[in-house]
């Protein structure tokens, strides 16, 4: 099982299904000659041409409109979005025509695209290009949001995405891209809708996604040696939400912190929050708490940036004030 870092397990898994499935095709701005901004499609072009990997202009628009297009005709297109900020300019071809154009016609037609994108902050990349904006996709019926933690995660993910019939966005923390962590030399997938406990415990659960993931589990390490076991629960998917995974956990615990790196307030914590309160209640033995990114525009400053994004100080300052 080899060791390598999240960005090459996301170019093996677009490497592997382009060559498995000839209607496979990426389409994004400098993906071709560039290899894109986090070399997440290097060696693409040199392999299957440029019909199958299409540099397009900056136009965010054109690129998931014409991939919507594309994918209604059979063809399964990969969107890379520069940076998640950048839909904002394309949300009524995502949200008014990917996620709802199988419902409206029926079911005869689906729109099997998947658009690939990074988010988050750390890179001081300013208050327009750091933002998490995940909760924005996974509040629309139609769509898959999905946000993996850990290499293997992402390619098995990745390809069951490619796979699936339905519009997929596909987050990738920013930070993430040279985590390294092992991933089966076998071909596998990883279902799209289902949260994964990444260590065990019984005294309190973490609950995150993403980057917030690591976060819990080096805040769960650091508690383990003051003797306190902390279960951490990477959601994995976002919409849909796997409930089920989620009440189990703290069933066991009945104990729970959330951490994201978006905005708290109506956030991907919040909704884990309301789920808990309506199907775990009677097995909570303390408030549930959340740990989110402050709210405000990021700032450029390395200080400031560093105390707006969530930390393992916030996330352990969470659980002792519980436990």
């Amino acid at each position: 099982m080899a060791v390598i870092a999240m960005r090459e397990a996301l170019n093996q898994a677009l490497r592997e299904e382009m060559t498995r499935d000839g209607n496979v095709f990426v389409m994004g701005e400098d993906i071709g000659v560039f290899e894109g901004s986090y070399k997440v499609t290097a060696g693409l072009l040199k392999e299957f041409g440029e019909r199958r990997v299409v540099d397009t202009p900056i136009a965010e628009e054109a690129i998931i409109g014409t991939g919507i297009g594309a994918a209604m005709l059979g063809l399964r297109p990969v969107l890379e979005i520069m940076t998640i900020n950048f839909i904002l300019v394309a949300m009524d071809q995502v949200v008014n025509h990917a996620a709802k154009i199988r419902y409206m016609f029926g079911g005869e037609v689906g729109v099997p695209v998947t658009i690939r994108t990074p988010g988050g902050g750390g890179q001081q990349l300013t208050a327009q290009h750091s933002q998490s904006l995940e909760v924005f996709f996974a509040h629309v019926p139609g769509l898959r949001v999905v946000a993996p933690s850990t290499p293997k995660d992402a390619k098995g993910m990745l390809k069951a995405a490619i796979r699936d019939d339905n519009p997929v966005i596909f987050i990738e923390n920013i930070s993430l891209y040279n985590t390294r962590g092992e991933v089966p030399d076998e071909e596998y997938l990883i279902p799209l809708d289902k949260a994964e406990i990444k260590r065990p415990g019984r005294d309190i659960t973490f609950i995150g996604h993403s980057k917030g993931t690591l976060l819990a589990l080096e805040a769960a390490d650091r508690l383990a040696q003051e003797g306190i076991e902390a279960e951490v629960l990477d959601l994995r998917s976002l919409r849909p939400l796997d409930c089920d995974a989620i009440v189990e956990s703290v069933k066991r615990t009945h104990r729970a912190v959330l951490v994201e790196e978006g905005w708290p307030t109506y956030g991907i914590t919040a909704e884990v929050s309301a789920t808990l309160m309506e199907h775990a209640f009677d097995y909570l033995d303390a408030p549930v708490k959340r740990v989110g990114g402050i709210e405000v525009p990021m700032p450029y400053s390395k200080p400031l940036e560093n105390a707006v994004i969530p930390s393992v100080e916030r996330v352990l300052e969470a659980a002792r004030s519980i436990l």
